[in-house]
């Protein structure tokens, strides 16, 4: 039965690559899901083979409770609400992460060839839980969204990354005590979650996308390091797919808002001045009708949809516009800007809710190319 367990792995390492080259189409990206989720089936079944494991009532009754909070609250949530959902979800992965590294490290004292790659998930795991869990709190609105930022932040973040590595140095190096080796190997737990929380502090509400596909890219890594130390196929293929997806996702992102993946590792990301805005003037409240009468003479209409079409759920009036505007022989398309909204996809997922074709979502590129000979072009 045991020799079942690197086959079965390795036929995980394939459903996870055909899933995540599925969920990059959004036509495809329901059966990327499914292939992921089969993938992480087999491989937490095929764990059980493992020699030598035990607990297997507290392994079940984990994953009892673990299944079945994530089916009610996924299965509860709004879409508007859907990124602070992802970025708490991504924070108990990396809690999960980070906690099976420092288990690891206790066990073997922090000697042996892995201790390293132990070392590393659980510092890169606390850092994406903290972060991730502001995210969520900023998402959440129980944390003031604009940035939050104080003097000589910059220079704070550093020391405290810099103290993190000291102190992960000295658990492996020093071995004349076991207490005061837990004792460097807590501080350094400790260090790397204050470092995470401060990370995602002067991160804005608006910058959110960018700071979401990071912390999921930092998760994976550390999944991926606690696969080293373990061992485990699974783990380092299923992390490094998720940290390199991620990481792409996230210099994409950033480089469309004229920003730099330094500016978020260092805390100056997200930091904008104030603006006054612009008087709001005489309003006019049209209805879909209206609308598709007023833009009737157009031959193209690009939407642009953004979070204010997200906060006001306006997705299905969008859509209703759109068939207005077809009966009329008008053509819409949905220019798609990497970071709309408040995470990656924000926009497609809130449009297929609606029922907007998939090949009416322009990506970038084809969005650019396309207002270059639109009549009419709207922000949403």
């Amino acid at each position: 039965m045991i020799d079942l367990i690197d086959p079965v792995y390795l036929l995980t390492v394939v459903f996870f690559i055909i899933a995540l080259e599925r969920m990059g189409r959004p036509n495809t990206a329901y059966s990327g899901i499914v292939w992921a989720g089969l993938a992480m089936a087999l491989s937490v079944a095929v764990t059980f083979l493992l020699p030598g494991i035990s607990n297997l009532g507290l392994i079940l009754l984990g994953i009892v409770i673990g299944s079945s909070i994530g089916w009610y609250f996924s299965s509860r949530v709004a879409m508007v609400n859907m990124p602070q959902m992802v970025a708490i979800f991504n924070g108990m992965g990396a809690g999960a992460a980070a906690s099976i590294a420092s288990i690891e490290l206790l066990a073997g004292g922090g000697q042996g060839p892995n201790a390293l790659f132990a070392m590393a998930g659980s510092i890169t795991g606390c850092i994406s839980t903290t972060g991730s869990i502001v995210a969520f709190m900023k998402l959440q609105s129980i944390m003031r969204q604009s940035p939050l930022v104080f003097a000589w932040q910059q220079a704070a973040n550093i020391l405290i990354l810099i103290l993190t590595l000291g102190f992960s140095v000295a658990f492996i190096l020093y071995q004349q005590s076991a207490s005061i080796i837990v004792v460097f190997l807590l501080l350094d737990i400790l260090f790397s979650l204050l470092y995470g929380f401060l990370m995602a502090l002067p991160i804005g509400g608006a910058d959110m996308p960018v700071i979401i596909a990071f912390f999921n890219s930092i998760t994976g890594i550390a999944v991926a390091l606690d696969g080293y130390s373990l061992s485990n196929y699974a783990m380092i293929v299923a992390g490094i797919l998720v940290g390199t997806s991620g990481i792409i996702l996230t210099l994409a992102m950033a480089k469309a808002m004229n920003r730099s993946l330094v500016n978020v590792i260092f805390g100056s990301f997200g930091r904008v001045k104030e603006g006054t805005g612009a008087a709001a003037g005489n309003l006019k409240t049209l209805g879909t009708e209206d609308a598709a009468i007023m833009l009737s003479y157009s031959d193209k209409v690009i939407v642009v949809p953004g979070f204010g079409m997200a906060s006001a759920q306006a997705q299905f009036l969008v859509k209703d516009l759109m068939d207005a505007l077809s009966k009329r022989g008008v053509r819409v398309y949905f220019a798609i800007h990497p970071v709309a909204g408040r995470m990656p996809g924000h926009m497609n997922v809130l449009l297929a809710e609606a029922g907007v074709p998939y090949e009416l979502l322009l990506d970038l590129d084809s969005s650019n190319r396309e207002l270059e000979n639109a009549d009419v072009a709207f922000l949403k």
